[in-house]
């Protein structure tokens, strides 16, 4: 019995001091995070910009952080701010761009700060490196989704979702006044598409039952949850909580997991069935990489930048065409005109090309609501930009697509207006500079998914406006952006869908001569 007392002693002393040193080391880790945060934000900058971003006063005016950006932006003589607290140099001035992603490309490489944020996600994957390993994924990558076959196969695949689950899903909510989420729609289609081209995997997210998907959901918090990873106060935050597999470090290195685990899965089948016949991205990279990691981790990129981008612009477009019934009507007519009565139904990849307005209207969508709002780069040495604004060693430096739509001065003073006729100069669609429209990026670092995004964009929104008509339940609602490294709507795009109506086509009767 003195034993057993002695032993129970033992452990509670044992258990108290365990407790207390976790308790301890709680309070350390939390006045070490507050100590950073302080140290990081440098509070002793009174500037009132800084002091309007540490106070959180913004959000007196404005519902978004990219609204506020867009202000500030609009107010400053070159288009060019400082916000001191983060270290980071924003601008809107195109000449400024075309300086970063062209003229001195080498000196604004992505950088280590970016790359840990999505590293564990990413790995070495094209859109988290920069140097040599950078341009050997990007050189292959050209030459794949360069190929008229591989842009067959996407809209092969496009067209498939579309008429087997897209329009039957629509067709089923019709008519019944419910409201349907349409963005969950859009970010369900699109990655059913994006899988089936990167690996050739059907997760069949847009079925009629609308399931769950675990390789969705994982997916998405993964990449959720790496995003935020850049709101904490310093990086040393979160690497201690991964380091410890706390909160939500923890639910990240268990997404993460599943993502490798059915990504190693798939890799695995077609090492042992072959891959020579198939079409994917994955079948295509295995003909030139053994390592399978870095396999992974290229596909995994194409993944993240196939999915959300797309639902994403096709969010804004339907939110923008609710507002804009004339421009919707003049892509009926148009679609009309040059497929025919086809009610949106493509009959041929070629008849894209001759849909001017389409594509000038979904090029405008884009401008007003970039599906990414920023991109940023780290300066490797002090530098001047264009516009006279000096860039010291390590700063970060960030163009601001969102705000640039948004310019007077770059895009007119109607710059805040849904003009697709902006886009079309005798009859014709004409690409602006993409310096002054950096949405697929620009120079170097320019989207290779650009013409694929396109293709599906314009081939929803055909199939959609051909055969139903969609109405926002509150077309009023400016929408409301969740943090992410996309532009999500925060509550979706609740919308009513209803079946088109058509007039019966008329006959023509051929009586027999008298």
């Amino acid at each position: 019995m003195e034993l057993g007392a002695s032993s129970s002693l033992w452990l509670e002393s044992i258990s108290s001091v365990f407790s207390l040193l976790f308790f301890g080391f709680t309070l350390l880790f939390s006045f070490f995070s507050v100590l950073i945060f302080v140290l990081r934000l440098k509070p002793w900058c009174n500037c009132e910009v800084c002091k309007s971003y540490l106070t959180g006063s913004w959000t007196k005016d404005f519902a978004n952080l990219c609204d506020w950006y867009t202000h500030l932006l609009r107010k400053s003589p070159t288009g060019t701010i400082h916000l001191h607290v983060l270290g980071n140099i924003i601008t809107s001035n195109p000449e400024n761009v075309e300086y970063i992603l062209k003229t001195n490309f080498d000196n604004y490489p992505k950088g280590k700060p970016f790359s840990a944020l999505l590293g564990d996600l990413l790995g070495g994957g094209i859109f988290n490196v920069d140097g040599d390993s950078w341009r050997f994924q990007r050189k292959m990558a050209s030459l794949e989704l360069g190929s008229v076959s591989i842009r067959m196969y996407a809209f092969e695949l496009i067209m498939s979702e579309i008429r087997g689950r897209l329009i039957p899903l629509l067709s089923s909510m019709a008519d019944k006044e419910e409201a349907l989420d349409l963005q969950d729609v859009f970010r369900r289609f699109s990655f059913d598409n994006i899988c089936k081209f990167s690996f050739g995997l059907d997760p069949g997210c847009l079925k009629l039952s609308l399931p769950i998907c675990k390789f969705a959901l994982a997916f998405d918090t993964a990449s959720k949850l790496s995003a935020e990873r850049a709101l904490a106060p310093s990086p040393m935050v979160w690497k201690m909580k991964r380091l410890l597999n706390l909160g939500s470090e923890k639910k990240l290195s268990e997404a993460i997991k599943m993502v490798d685990e059915l990504a190693q899965a798939l890799i695995n089948h077609r090492r042992r069935e072959g891959f020579t016949d198939n079409k994917d991205l994955l079948s295509r990279f295995m003909g030139s990489i053994n390592d399978d990691k870095y396999l992974r981790d290229i596909v995994i990129s194409f993944l993240l930048a196939g999915r959300d981008t797309v639902a994403s612009g096709l969010t804004s477009f339907f939110w923008l065409l609710s507002q804009h019934p004339e421009v919707e009507s003049a892509i009926r007519e148009e679609s009309e005109r040059v497929m025919g009565p086809t009610h949106g139904q493509l009959t041929s990849y070629e008849k894209l090309r001759d849909m001017h307005y389409l594509n000038a209207a979904i090029y405008e969508s884009l401008r007003l609501y970039p599906p990414v709002q920023f991109d940023s780069k780290f300066a490797q040495e002090d530098d001047i930009l264009p516009d006279g604004t000096f860039v010291s060693k390590g700063t970060r430096v960030t163009y601001h697509q969102y705000a640039m739509g948004r310019m007077e001065r770059v895009w007119g003073p109607d710059c805040l207006e849904f003009k697709p006729e902006r886009w079309i100069k005798n009859g014709v669609f004409v690409a602006e500079n993409s310096y002054k429209y950096p949405v697929f990026q620009a120079g170097f670092r320019v989207c290779l998914g650009k013409e694929m995004a396109l293709v599906e964009m314009k081939s929803v929104a055909l199939a959609v406006l051909g055969s139903f008509t969609v109405r926002v339940v509150d077309p009023d609602q400016a929408p409301i952006f969740s943090p992410g490294l996309t532009a999500t709507v925060r509550g979706g795009l609740p919308v009513v869908v209803k079946e088109r109506e058509f007039l019966p086509q008329p006959t023509t009767i051929v009586r027999p001569c008298m």
